[in-house]
């Protein structure tokens, strides 16, 4: 019977992987350089194969040690929440908790946050409403990304949460729908004035679901492009052009006549309110904490929509 791996070798390699580096590596373990590699040589000697291409300047896994990677990593992640949240019973969430959100966020969000902080007051908050995206996570020292997103994700690099999931539809003033008329179809968005939101849609083109829920691209032009719903709602309502808009945020405008829903043959993908953060950093319990009252609190938005 062969001997079982030792986790402690996997959880260096896992480490080495994450941070692409040795020396990185050695940092976040607190172990010396020297130790790091040889808890890597040992893995390698152990399974028979080469885990790792090294050069100078580069390290890349090998089809051996990615297979290695993708089936250990989940594991000693949920071996580490586990730790966490048996130890967290123990003894109240404490420590620091840095997040980022875009500017818009905090109409939802504010009040969840400080629920948070008074349900635990060992934890320092600190959010930042100036940085957003997913990027913020790469270049940042951040734990968690509130971020706003349509259609598919297709960004492995991070580990997402839905948070709620947003109806929308797409609204037009009165002024434009005089002069253009009311489409009917996504196809006639194309040679119409729209305005597209970069942080959820990414520019273009908008997405639609058809009837066996596929997502449906349809490209549109535009000449006002924003990083914000209330950005692309104040241009919707000046007639600069038709927009997709989350339903909750609009219905003041609706009911105002301001805005006018515009009723196509598909509906809008809906938006989601996503909570990020990288696989680098293992979720603490103050992060999961955190995203289970978000997820609690905001349960029931898309119904009041």
């Amino acid at each position: 019977m062969r001997d079982a791996l030792d986790l402690n070798t996997v959880r260096v390699y896992a480490a080495v992987v994450d941070e692409q580096s040795f020396a990185g590596a050695a940092r976040l373990l607190a172990l010396p350089s020297s130790n790091v590699s040889r808890h890597v040589a040992s893995l390698e000697r152990r399974l028979g194969v080469r885990l790792l291409e090294r050069s100078t300047r580069h390290l890349r896994m090998t089809e051996a040690g990615r297979l290695l990677y993708e089936r250990a990593k989940p594991l000693l992640d949920a071996l580490l929440a586990t730790e966490e949240e048996l130890g967290a019973v123990q003894r109240e969430l404490r420590g620091p908790l840095r997040m980022c959100m875009p500017g818009e966020a905090p109409r939802l969000l504010a009040p969840i946050l400080a629920e948070f902080c008074s349900l635990h007051p060992g934890v320092e908050l600190e959010c930042d409403t100036r940085m957003s995206g997913l990027e913020s996570l790469r270049d940042e020292d951040v734990d968690l990304a509130i971020v706003f997103h349509r259609g598919r994700q297709d960004d492995s690099a991070f580990i997402t949460r839905e948070l709620a999931t947003l109806p929308s539809i797409v609204v037009a003033a009165p002024s434009l729908l005089a002069r253009t008329g009311t489409p009917r179809h996504v196809r006639e968005l194309r040679s119409l004035p729209c305005i597209t939101t970069l942080s959820a849609l990414k520019g273009q083109p908008w997405q639609f679901i058809d009837a066996a829920g596929e997502i449906v691209k349809v490209p549109v032009r535009s000449r006002y492009r924003v990083n914000s719903g209330e950005l692309a709602g104040a241009g919707a309502r000046q007639g600069i052009g038709f927009a997709i808009l989350a339903a909750f945020g609009c219905q003041e405008d609706l009911a105002a006549g301001r805005l006018v829903e515009v009723p196509l043959d598909l509906r809008p993908a809906p938006l989601q309110l996503l909570g990020a953060y990288s696989h680098r950093h293992s979720v603490t319990a103050r992060v999961r904490a955190l995203l289970e009252l978000m997820q609690a609190r905001l349960g029931s938005i898309g119904d009041r929509s």
